[in-house]
């Protein structure tokens, strides 16, 4: 398997999403969080930025995060013109994240599992450090049973690790997802946990 940090794996992945729609977990997150209002979200592993687009249309105004040097010339092409000064662009593997804005809404999508793990606990506490009060974090956690889980630089979860990152925090939806089917690199088994929750 290559490294995660490959820069041209993450261009051609990003891409490929160029046809695909917003993805679920962005939705239920800013249906409980409710319209952006000009609040901040942050979209941590932004990417193509289809989610960032969404956040942007709902209101939101976006700290987009990524790691990729074209990142913010991507996004700019996307982003309509009248919704460009509300996104603000962080160009940083995650490991070097500086200190994050307070958000209303923080969601990462299929990034949090390619954190080192021993970067993750400083990253998680950074995330919800950044979540303000009623804000919602919506997060995509690998299970120890996903077939990458072999993958020391990569970081995975049994269901009651993945329900501990939470403590603290209302729950609003936990999905497990646990089969065979596609990546970006072909047939793998999945192992994943959705995690949508609030700050009281």
């Amino acid at each position: 398997m290559d490294s995660p940090a490959d820069s041209k794996i993450w261009s051609d992945y990003n891409a490929a999403q160029a046809t695909r729609g917003v993805r679920t977990l962005c939705l239920d997150a800013m249906a409980f969080a409710g319209a952006g209002n000009g609040r901040r979200a942050i979209d941590l592993g932004c990417g193509a930025g289809k989610e960032t687009l969404a956040l942007l249309d709902g209101g939101w105004r976006v700290l987009a995060v990524d790691s990729q040097p074209d990142t913010r010339d991507q996004l700019l092409a996307t982003v309509p013109a009248a919704l460009a000064e509300q996104l603000d662009v962080e160009l940083s593997p995650f490991e070097d994240l500086p200190p994050l804005p307070e958000a209303g809404l923080i969601l990462a999508s299929y990034s949090l599992p390619f954190v080192h793990p021993e970067n993750f606990t400083r990253l998680w506490r950074m995330l919800l450090g950044a979540l303000g009060p009623s804000g919602v974090i919506a997060v995509n956690l690998f299970g120890e049973r996903d077939s990458w889980a072999a993958i020391p630089e990569w970081n995975f979860h049994t269901e009651a690790e993945a329900r501990a990152l939470f403590e603290g925090l209302d729950i609003l939806a936990f999905e497990i997802y646990d089969a065979d089917g596609q990546s970006f690199r072909g047939p793998k088994h999945w192992h994943i946990f959705d995690v949508v929750a609030r700050k009281p």
